[in-house]
């Protein structure tokens, strides 16, 4: 699939509570960045048959908490494509959460997703090959 505006790749991942380093069950901001890392470089694969080198991050907007135990979609879209960069938006969304007060190991669907950080962000990728 060539690099064009308008492409997506979407990463859903459970939130391990061992992933949580904060009270509430918090994880840290640092835990969403790698998983838009991660897309980034599918993103690049995708597009460019390359892992890419993520060159940088812009407006990181953490809106919502993270937390052990939600489901999080990690969704990266291409917003630019230059000769050699691709710039790309970010959004990470909580779709399902723990319910503890119905029993340990419950967990619901949500109905609306939670928007929990948005990002933008600048790939690099090689060039092409004649």
């Amino acid at each position: 699939m060539p690099a064009e505006v308008g492409v997506s790749v979407t990463h859903r991942r459970y939130v391990s509570y061992a992933d949580a380093h904060y009270a509430g069950n918090l994880t840290a901001g640092a835990y969403v960045l790698g998983l838009f890392g991660d897309v980034a470089t599918e993103v690049c694969i995708v597009t460019d048959g390359d892992e890419g080198l993520l060159a940088s991050y812009a407006d990181i907007q953490f809106r919502a908490p993270v937390r052990g135990g939600d489901l999080v979609e990690v969704t990266a879209t291409v917003s630019r494509v230059g000769t050699r960069s691709r710039d790309l938006t970010l959004e990470a969304r909580i779709v399902a959460r723990s319910n503890a007060a119905k029993s340990e190991s419950a967990a619901e669907l949500l109905t609306e997703p939670i928007v929990a950080t948005t990002a933008r962000a600048t790939v690099v990728v090689p060039p092409a090959q004649p």
